[in-house]
């Protein structure tokens, strides 16, 4: 089980969160505003904090100031903001991760399980927000930094030009036919594409394959 700690202002929001989330994740526990949030982390001492962005109470810092006055944990921001700005302010707070909540409750609950296990997680048009904010890898934060991997280079040869473009529109967030557009291809050839991409790279979806292309500043 991991521990969990949901905080946002919204208790309707929480309860459907809840709801949603996976059997092995267990909320131990909940809150509405900066201060309340501090408190239960503290108490609590959850393995992840699910942190929205914008929160009433405190210093008016939101959720960047609920991660500042924490000694512990590991939080990731889930808002409906996908502005530039709340992206880079909480992951340059000490965030392991960002996704929208247009996410659903079994790609929420995959990004905890990701972000406890010490990697990045971002929904896919947010990752090259936090690149072109840090710049080159070395620059990232460490909690973000942390999931680099080497031998990108010896895996992108593994891909043709056209797979490689294709990866690129698909990493930063595109739909397939937004891609077949993009590239005056067919969505059935983006599809052929994308399952050579992930097979070849031995990924098992477009969430991983975002990750990917981010660690290796390919978006």
């Amino acid at each position: 089980m991991i521990r969990v700690v949901v905080v946002d202002d919204h208790a309707i929001f929480r309860s459907g969160l809840k709801a949603d989330l996976a059997d092995d994740l267990l909320v131990v526990g909940e809150a509405a505003t900066v201060d309340d949030a501090v408190e239960v982390i503290a108490c609590e001492l959850p393995e992840v904090v699910l942190l929205d962005v914008h929160l009433p109470g405190g210093a008016g810092g939101g959720g960047r100031e609920v991660i500042e006055r924490s000694s512990t944990g590991t939080f990731l921001a889930l808002s409906v903001s996908d502005a530039a700005q709340d992206v880079v302010s909480v992951i340059r707070a000490g965030a392991r991760g960002y996704v929208t909540k247009a996410a659903s409750g079994e790609e929420i609950s995959a990004a905890v399980r990701a972000v406890a296990g010490g990697d990045a997680v971002f929904s896919p048009r947010l990752a090259g927000f936090v690149l072109d904010a840090f710049g080159a890898a070395t620059g990232l934060p460490p909690a973000v930094a942390g999931g680099l991997a080497d031998g990108g280079e010896d895996e992108l040869d593994r891909l043709s030009h056209r797979e490689r473009e294709v990866m690129r529109l698909i990493a930063r967030g595109y739909s397939y036919k937004e891609t077949a557009r993009e590239l005056f291809i067919s969505v059935k050839t983006v599809e052929t594409h994308v399952s050579a991409v992930l097979r070849k790279l031995q990924l098992s979806s477009r969430h991983e394959l975002t990750r990917w292309a981010a660690n290796r500043r390919l978006l």
